[in-house]
């Protein structure tokens, strides 16, 4: 056995394992089939801007272990994520605060807005919703779900709000005040320098090598270890013996334009059915339009972002977590358990959607059970 560990992608997860085998003293081979570091986190510079290639990525966590621990790696910036939800053409403020019932209802009090939504639940008279739209109506009301969520979900979904299960929106950001922070989090930001640039410095002591399909090179001696660290997607690992499980994919449009600023706005979410994307990023706005050196971009480069069903060949984003495919997990996961020196983790390994607070806090607790603390 050449290594010790053998990590099988170069995200969050990866990375974090890899940071703490090494500090562990532990020989590391760390792989992706991806030309590149950072798994959808990866961020490449363009005329100055580091472009968020997956989509916009917002680190925030209340937890204060994983931030003091990220922040080993990066210097973070006091980025606050308040996107925008553009409605044919008027714009409401995200998350749905007061600003957002002020243009919704021409309301000026809290009392105003917690009596015209209460007025709008009543009248939808849902008692127990037993789908996404009778979730979000009886959290909301009416008029928020019919322009603010409603075209938003279906094209990320896919499918009618009224076959999605409620699960899926069980918390709203709902505030009665001018707060236009999306995320309740204690701890919030970008990395100065861009993602990749963090995770490069976490892999330092490993050998990484991107470009490198580990389904296609298994047992290949170059890469033999002692134990493989798998964070791609459980199925595909055993070959879809029981079938793929669901996933909703992403594509994007990026465009270098000739103009100091587009939207205004680092994320803006089109919201009516109509508009065929979902979001556009406007990435400079991550970092205040700034260089590395604090001057002024003169260019900007925008995102556009679709949703679209998962087949094999594309990028696997959100898992379907119904009921079918968490089944289908179950039984992937049986199969996983007994796989000897193989770990899987990661939001693929796992079939879970996982901010990246709790993508480092899973691995860090899996590192604990592994090296037994961590470095």
């Amino acid at each position: 056995m050449q290594y010790d560990y053998l990590i099988v992608g170069a995200g969050l997860y990866g990375a974090v394992f890899a940071q703490q085998a090494v500090a562990h003293g532990k020989s590391v081979l760390v792989i992706d089939k991806r030309s590149h570091i950072g798994g959808n986190a990866f961020t490449e510079n363009i005329e100055g801007i580091n472009v968020h290639k997956y989509g916009a990525h917002v680190f925030h966590t209340n937890c204060k272990e994983v931030w003091e621990y990220i922040s080993r790696f990066a210097e973070f910036n006091r980025y606050t994520n308040s996107p925008v939800a553009n409605f044919k053409g008027e714009l409401y403020s995200l998350p749905f605060n007061m600003h957002t019932f002020n243009k919704m209802w021409g309301v000026v009090t809290p009392d105003e807005a917690k009596a015209k939504i209460e007025e709008q639940r009543k009248s939808a008279n849902i008692a127990e919703p037993k789908n996404l739209e009778e979730q979000a109506v009886s959290l909301v009301g009416t008029d928020i779900y019919e322009r603010l969520i409603k075209g938003y979900t279906e094209k990320q979904w896919g499918r009618p709000c009224n076959e999605l299960p409620p699960f899926i929106i069980k918390r709203l950001p709902v505030r009665f005040t001018f707060d236009n922070n999306y995320f309740d989090a204690r701890y919030q930001g970008i990395p100065i320098g861009g993602y990749t640039e963090m995770i490069s410095k976490m892999l330092g002591g490993a050998e990484v090598r991107p470009g490198v399909d580990y389904l296609k090179s298994k047992g290949e001696p170059e890469l033999l270890a002692k134990t493989v660290v798998f964070t791609g997607s459980i199925d595909s690992y055993f070959n879809y013996c029981y079938g793929e499980l669901q996933y909703r994919s992403v594509r994007f449009e990026t465009e270098v334009l000739e103009l100091d600023n587009y939207q205004g706005n680092a994320v803006v979410n089109y919201t009516d059915r109509e508009t065929p994307y979902t979001r556009i990023i406007e990435h400079k706005w991550f970092e205040f339009g700034k260089d590395k050196n604090g001057a002024d971009i003169p260019k900007t480069v925008i995102s556009r972002e679709y949703s679209s069903e998962w087949k094999q060949g594309d990028e696997p984003y959100y898992p379907v977590n119904d009921e079918r495919n968490n089944d289908l997990y179950l039984r992937y996961k049986s199969l996983a358990e007994k796989e000897k020196n193989v770990i899987f983790g990661g939001r693929l390994g796992e079939y879970r959607y996982y901010d990246m607070d709790v993508v480092i806090s899973a691995a860090l607790e899996r590192c604990k059970i592994v090296f037994g603390d961590n470095l």
